[in-house]
């Protein structure tokens, strides 16, 4: 095979999955939006990219270090983030606590404990697969900004029909993308993810995630 016949195959593949993670955002709509089935929707899309990752971990041992799954740069991704995170946690609980104090109940904590993992996944899917092949697309040649914007845009998109939580999202990637560029590590960008999307949905928009996912307790 020729290093021209390389690039077009390994530009398919990636290709085949930016296609997966929009494939996974769309049945976001049929079964979060439509049908209401969040548990089975989240534990279905953790499961199917648990083996993707499994699948490709088998081919190339490297590719974990490659998406940003590794122990460089993790302090230094988590303690940039960290002034971030404290300011919108503030605003977000003085927010939450003014307006709409008859919601709190002890559903946060288990979420806050929870939730990271399913923002890990969203991040891998968002940045290490999208913004990660759109970066090494020999046939696209997009330069890291476009590549931000465009990121942020779609995971935007992904939380329609919520304007609020789409604003939240945009901003939240355009900074996350941004520090993945930086640093390239995945692990922080999961458990801001998990903090901040808890904090936000409780706080300001009154989601018990909890309550959504297991009604009966």
């Amino acid at each position: 095979m020729t290093n021209q016949e390389l690039t077009i195959t390994t530009d398919k593949r990636r290709w085949f999955e930016i296609l997966a993670v929009a494939i996974t955002g769309f049945m976001k709509y049929i079964l979060m939006d439509w049908l209401d089935m969040r548990g089975l929707y989240i534990g279905a899309a953790c499961l199917f990219w648990l083996l993707f990752i499994a699948k490709r971990y088998r081919e190339n041992n490297h590719i974990l270090q490659d998406w940003g799954f590794r122990k460089h740069y993790f302090k230094q991704t988590f303690l940039f983030l960290l002034p971030f995170a404290g300011v919108l946690v503030t605003a977000i609980i003085w927010y939450g606590i003014s307006f709409n104090a008859h919601f709190m109940n002890w559903h946060l904590i288990p979420v806050l404990f929870l939730y990271p993992a399913w923002g890990m996944v969203q991040q891998f899917m968002m940045i290490g697969i999208i913004a990660g092949n759109l970066q090494k697309m020999n046939t696209l040649n997009l330069d890291v900004p476009r590549i931000v914007l465009l990121t942020s845009l779609l995971f935007a998109l992904i939380h329609y029909p919520s304007l609020s939580v789409m604003v939240f999202a945009f901003f939240m990637e355009l900074l996350f993308t941004s520090i993945y560029f930086k640093w390239r590590n995945l692990w922080p960008l999961g458990l801001y993810h998990g903090w901040l999307g808890s904090l936000f949905l409780f706080f300001v928009m009154e989601r018990d995630l909890w309550n959504e996912l297991w009604p009966i307790f």
